[in-house]
């Protein structure tokens, strides 16, 4: 699977994960999200940031429960909590944040 953005092709998973992380850029995330129905915010944003740079460091996108800790010791327990990430990510924050932060599925989601 591809979608064509700004004259490129990106290569994709059937589920929508960019075949190619390194081709990841904030208009791809953008593309992704409007595909979802979902207007990227700041504290979209903050999160997906965070994911990058989470992957950076262990090479691993975490699930969900992982994720949720970890933004809580990072960002605020006000953000590190379920009920908060469900809200900015809906279809489950680890599987759709990834996506749109062009990492790959989280290990753990169905």
């Amino acid at each position: 699977m591809a979608f064509e953005l700004s004259g490129k092709t990106y290569e994709t998973d059937e589920e929508g994960y960019l075949a190619d992380l390194s081709e990841w850029n904030r208009e791809v995330a953008d593309y992704m999200a409007t595909e979802d129905d979902c207007d990227l915010s700041d504290n979209h944003w903050e999160v997906i940031n965070f994911l990058r740079e989470y992957y950076e460091e262990y090479q691993i996108a975490p699930a969900v429960r992982v994720l949720t800790k970890a933004i809580g010791k990072k960002l605020g327990k006000d953000k590190g909590n379920s009920k908060y990430l469900y809200e900015l990510f809906p279809y489950g924050p680890a599987k759709q944040a990834c996506k749109y932060a062009g990492l790959p599925k989280p290990t753990g989601c169905v």
